[in-house]
């Protein structure tokens, strides 16, 4: 299928590892010329290389103060405008009662503020042309304890499906997906191999944990022309998972 994306333009945010890098690989691949940005320049470099494409690298750390607008215009400068967003960056935080403000600050700014702050700013420049694309890699509904990740992706949720009923009118659509288990670092670091086998066994349907290919295709449909009417959309990516009926 031709997604009609060759010479579209996109931004995709934590682009170094994992789902964003499978993402930045895959967007690549269907002619998308991209500008990614993560904290590791190294790994950026290394992304150019693997895809033989030309890649803006914006080196940001996201949790300082101003990154989405300096980390916005340095992607409309390299590009001259954006057609595509893609909101990957972000990291579970689990808490506890005793968790301070200053960590609850923390979680909230990492996995929901800077993104809505990075969208607000690219916003403009897709009303002006009348087209765009934002897609928000996001997370689960089923939190199964206190975790600031969970708590600022709600919000996402609900931000997002309210921006897509505002810019529906300028062909701009909004959508979030929620990842299931996904090979990444974070799932390495965090859950033990043996973890791992028995879940994919006993609690995923397809038995397996996913790849980052496995959101990056969703992501290509999305925020091609021919997803222009799937807009304000929760689309989860998991394997069956995930037990909620909507």
């Amino acid at each position: 299928m031709d997604l009609q994306l060759s010479g579209k333009t996109a931004l995709v945010t934590g682009a170094s590892a994992g789902i964003g890098r499978g993402i930045a690989r895959a967007l690549a691949a269907e002619g998308v010329r991209l500008a990614v940005t993560a904290r590791r320049r190294d790994r950026l470099e290394a992304l150019a290389r693997e895809t033989g494409a030309t890649l803006a690298i914006v080196e940001a750390d996201f949790m300082q103060e101003g990154a989405p607008q300096r980390i916005a215009q340095a992607a409309l400068e390299a590009l001259g405008g954006v057609d595509i967003l893609v909101n990957n960056a972000g990291g579970s935080r689990a808490f506890t009662l005793e968790s301070t403000e200053a960590q609850w600050e923390e979680a909230m700014t990492l996995n929901f503020t800077r993104q809505r702050q990075l969208a607000h700013a690219l916003l403009g420049q897709m009303m002006s042309r009348k087209w765009g694309r934002i897609v928000n890699i996001t997370g689960k509904s089923e939190p199964e304890g206190i975790n600031g990740a969970f708590a600022a992706k709600a919000a996402m949720h609900a931000w997002a499906k309210g921006l897509s009923r505002e810019v529906g009118r300028h062909d701009i659509t909004v959508n979030c997906i929620p990842p299931g288990r996904i090979h990444s670092e974070q799932i390495l670091r965090n859950y033990k191999p043996e973890y791992r086998q028995w879940q994919a066994e006993h609690e995923i349907p397809m038995g397996r944990y996913g790849e980052p290919e496995d959101i990056a295709h969703l992501v290509c449909y999305l925020v091609s022309p021919l997803a222009a009417y799937i807009t304000g959309a929760v689309i989860p990516v998991d394997g069956g998972l995930r037990r909620y009926q909507f």
